[in-house]
C-alpha cells in the first residue's frame, strides 16, 4: 500500500456491541408482524416472533398495542406452539390460529392449528373448532361475528369424520402418492393436493365454552373444491355476514390459471361469479362499510410484449356492475379497504423506493399519497373514521406499528410503543441516484457502515432484489444489509429496470429482457456508487436471490469487475427452469414457448455464456425450493465446477426459496460473509464452524 492510499476501512472497534455484529443476537431480535385493530378501534394486537427457549426456531405470540401510544406494549398469549393470525370480534374477543394442545382432549396425534379465542376481559384462550388438516385463516363479519375459516379438506372429507377416516387410511397405508389431473402440481414449497382449502361457515361462534356435548357446526361453503388450488385463502365476508367474496382460480388455457372474484351466500351456499375478466386476474375483495360495494384488484395478464398493468376495481355487489377506481394512475395497487364512512378507498403501491399509502375517493378522483418515506403494510382503518393503523418498515427500521391521520398527505407516523423498535443501526443509510445509458434515472438506497469516509472508505457489496417485479423498499431479516455492514461493507441496493414503483414504461425497459436494461441499469448504479470517496471501488461484490440471484449469474458472465459474486436460488438455464417452475405458465407469458419462440432464451440465459465467468461464486439453494427448482443450482455447480471457476456450493436439504429456520439463517450469513472477507478483503479463508 503506498503511503498516500486510504487506509482500509476498520468497523471493529465502531459496532462491537451491535446485535448485528452477532448472528447469534441478530436472529434473537423480535419480529412484529400481523397488525389487527378490534372492532371499536380500542385495542390492537400484533404478532411478535422470538426464539424458543431451545432456540431453534421463531416462536410467535400475540401483544397488546396501545393504539394511543401512551402504554406500553404488554403479552396476551404464551404457549410452546405459538400463535398468530389475529382477528377481533364484535365482542371484544381475539381470535387467532395455534397448533397448541386442546387441554380438555384426553389424547392428541400430530398437533394441527385450531381456531382459539381469548376473552375481552382477559382469561384463559379456548379452543373454539379445529379440523383434521388444521385452521389456516380466519375471516369475520365485522357487525354480526360470523367467521368463515378455511381448512385443508381431502377429497370427499367436506364433514370431520370423513376427513379424518381418508387421512388415518392413506397413513395406515403408507400411502405418500399424489394423483394430479390438472397443472399445477406444487407451489413454492409445498405439493397441491390431495388436500386442499376448503371454506366453512361457522356462524356466530358462542360467547362462553360450549357444553361438553356441543360442539361448533361447520358448513362447507364450498364443496366443489378441488385440486390444485380448492377455494384458496384469499376471502372476505360483508359486513353482515350474509356473502362471502373470494378469489377462485379456474383454467385459463390448457395449462394455464387465472383467478376471478366469486360471491357465495351464507345462507344457501349459491356462488356466482361476480368479476370474471378472461384477461386479467382479479383478486383482494373487501366490502364497503354497507355491504353494498366491493373493491378488488385487477391485473391484467401480461403477454410476450406487454408487462402486467394493475388497477382498483369497484364493484355493485347486486349486479355486478364495475368501474376502474384507478384509470391513468401509473402505479400499481394492492390491499384495498373503505373508509369508515365508504366516501374513499385506502390502498398500498410502490412508489419511487417507497411503498406508501394512498387515498382515492369513492366517486372518481387522483390518488393522493399519505404516507413519506417507508414501506407499508397490514393497514386498519379506525372504525370511526378518526385514524389508519399500520406496520411500517424502511430500511432504517424493522416494522413497527404506527397511527397515521387517514387524510394528511407525505404525513410522518406516530411509532406506538412496541416490542420491535431497535436502538441503533451499525451505520447510515442514504438515497442515491445514477442516470442510465438510456437518461433514465436509477434510484437506489445505500447502507454506509459506521466510520466509512475519504479516509477509510468501505468495500462495496451490490445486491439486487427479486420478484423481479418489485423494489427494494423495506426492511429484511432475510436480506439484511446491516449484518453486512456490521463488518464494515457498504450495501448498494439498486432498483433497475423492471423494478415497479417507477411507472409502466420503466417495468416494459426490461420486459422479456433481463440481460439487457436491468444489467446495465444495474451497472449504472455501481459506477456512481464508485464515485463516492466513502467507497473503495477496487473491492467490490454482487450478490442476489431468486431474480436477484439470476443477476447475479448474468453479472458473472458479463463482466469481471467484481471480485465475488454469491448467487441464492437462482436461474441459470432459462429454458429448464420455464419448464419445472411451479408456474410454467406465469414464465412463458414473458418468454414465450421455449420450442417456438427460443430467441430470449438464447439471448438472456446465462448458462449460454458460462466460458466467459472468471469471477469466484458462491451458489447457494435450497432443495425444497419449487419457485426456482435445486436443478438450476446443480447444473450451475456443474458447470462452474468443470471449468475451474473457484466456487463454493452452500445446500440446505430442508429449505426452501427462502432460509427460514435461526440455525441455516445464521450459517447463510456466516457462510457469504466468509466468502465476501477471503475474495473482497484477501483474507483467508474461515470455514463456518457447522459446516
Amino acid at each position: 500500500m503506498s503511503p498516500s492510499a486510504p487506509a482500509p476501512h476498520d468497523p471493529t472497534t465502531e459496532v462491537e456491541h451491535s446485535p448485528f455484529a452477532d448472528l447469534a443476537q441478530f436472529v434473537a431480535l423480535p419480529r412484529v408482524t400481523g397488525l389487527a385493530l378490534s372492532r371499536d378501534g380500542s385495542r390492537l394486537a400484533v404478532a411478535v416472533q422470538t426464539l424458543d427457549p431451545q432456540r431453534k426456531k421463531w416462536q410467535s405470540s400475540l401483544w397488546e398495542v396501545d393504539p394511543a401510544g401512551s402504554r406500553p406494549a404488554r403479552r396476551l398469549t404464551r404457549s410452546a406452539p405459538g400463535e398468530s393470525s389475529p382477528v377481533w370480534a364484535p365482542d371484544g374477543s381475539l381470535l387467532f390460529t395455534s397448533a397448541r394442545p386442546d387441554p380438555d382432549a384426553a389424547e392428541s396425534g400430530d398437533p394441527v392449528p385450531g381456531l382459539w379465542s381469548l376473552p375481552a376481559g382477559g382469561g384463559e384462550a379456548r379452543l373454539v373448532l379445529t379440523r383434521p388438516g388444521g385452521v389456516s385463516a380466519v375471516t369475520v363479519a365485522g357487525d354480526t361475528g360470523d367467521v368463515v375459516i378455511a381448512a385443508a379438506t381431502m377429497p370427499g372429507g367436506s364433514d370431520a369424520e370423513a376427513d379424518e377416516e381418508r387421512r388415518t387410511r392413506r397413513k395406515d397405508a403408507g400411502v405418500s402418492a399424489i394423483l394430479h389431473e390438472a397443472y399445477p402440481v406444487r407451489y413454492w414449497d409445498h405439493d397441491l393436493g390431495p388436500a386442499t382449502p376448503h371454506l366453512f361457515w361457522a356462524r356466530r361462534l358462542p360467547a362462553e365454552e360450549p357444553h361438553p356435548d356441543e360442539s361448533v357446526e361447520l358448513r362447507d361453503l364450498t364443496p366443489d373444491a378441488v385440486p390444485p388450488s380448492g377455494a384458496g385463502e384469499d376471502f372476505t365476508l360483508s359486513p353482515d355476514g350474509r356473502f362471502l367474496a373470494r378469489a377462485e382460480e379456474v383454467p385459463d388455457g390448457p395449462a394455464g390459471r387465472r383467478t376471478r372474484i366469486v360471491l357465495t351466500g351464507t345462507d344457501d351456499g349459491r356462488t356466482r361469479p361476480l368479476v370474471d375478466d378472461p384477461l386479467a386476474d382479479v383478486s383482494a375483495p373487501r366490502f364497503s362499510p354497507d355491504g353494498a360495494m366491493l373493491v378488488c384488484v385487477r391485473e391484467s395478464l401480461s403477454t410476450y410484449a406487454e408487462p402486467p398493468d394493475y388497477t382498483l376495481l369497484l364493484v355493485d355487489v347486486a349486479d355486478g356492475a364495475a368501474r376502474e377506481l384507478t384509470a391513468g394512475f401509473d402505479r400499481w395497487p394492492s390491499a384495498p379497504q373503505f373508509s369508515a364512512d365508504g366516501s374513499a378507498v385506502y390502498f398500498l403501491a410502490d412508489d419511487d423506493g417507497r411503498h406508501a399509502i394512498f387515498r382515492v375517493p369513492a366517486d372518481g378522483g387522483t390518488p393522493v399519497r399519505l404516507t413519506g418515506d417507508g414501506a407499508y403494510s397490514d393497514l386498519q382503518v379506525a372504525p370511526d373514521g378518526s385514524a389508519l393503523y399500520a406496520l411500517r418498515s424502511a430500511y432504517d427500521s424493522p416494522a413497527v406499528p404506527v397511527r397515521l391521520d387517514p387524510e394528511a398527505p407525505l404525513q410522518d407516523p406516530l411509532v406506538l410503543p412496541n416490542p420491535g423498535t431497535l436502538d441503533r443501526l451499525p451505520g447510515t443509510l442514504h438515497e442515491v441516484e445514477a442516470t442510465a445509458a438510456d437518461g433514465t434515472r436509477v434510484q437506489s438506497w445505500l447502507v454506509l457502515p459506521e466510520g466509512a469516509s475519504a479516509d477509510s472508505p468501505a468495500p462495496l457489496v451490490l445486491w439486487v432484489h427479486g420478484g423481479p417485479l418489485m423494489s427494494w423498499n423495506s426492511w429484511s431479516w432475510r436480506w439484511c444489509p446491516w449484518v453486512l455492514a456490521a463488518r464494515g461493507y457498504a450495501v448498494l441496493l439498486p432498483n433497475p429496470a423492471l423494478s415497479q414503483g417507477f411507472g409502466l414504461d420503466f417495468v416494459r425497459r426490461g420486459w422479456g429482457e433481463w440481460g439487457g436494461a436491468p444489467y446495465t441499469d444495474l451497472m449504472a448504479a455501481v459506477d456512481a456508487a464508485e464515485q463516492r470517496p466513502d467507497i473503495d471501488a477496487s473491492r467490490t461484490a454482487a450478490m442476489g436471490g431468486s431474480f436477484g440471484g439470476y443477476m447475479a449469474n448474468w453479472i458473472a458472465t458479463q463482466t469481471d469487475r467484481f471480485r465475488a459474486i454469491v448467487t441464492h436460488a437462482s436461474l441459470w438455464d432459462l429454458d429448464s427452469f420455464t419448464g419445472t417452475t411451479d408456474a410454467a405458465y406465469y414464465w412463458e407469458k414473458e418468454w414465450g414457448d421455449p420450442l417456438r419462440a427460443p430467441k430470449r432464451y438464447e439471448q438472456n440465459s446465462p448458462h449460454r455464456y458460462a466460458d466467459a465467468i472468471r469471477t469466484p461464486m458462491l451458489v447457494i439453494h435450497g432443495d425444497k425450493d419449487y419457485r426456482v427448482p435445486i436443478s438450476e443450482a446443480l447444473r450451475l455447480w456443474y458447470d462452474l465446477q468443470k471449468r475451474g471457476v473457484p466456487s463454493k456450493f452452500l445446500y440446505f436439504p430442508d429449505e426452501n426459496h427462502w432460509v427460514l429456520t435461526p440455525g441455516n439463517s445464521q450459517v447463510w450469513y456466516s457462510t457469504v460473509l466468509a466468502f465476501l472477507d477471503e475474495h473482497v478483503l484477501d483474507e483467508e479463508w474461515q470455514r463456518p464452524e457447522l459446516l
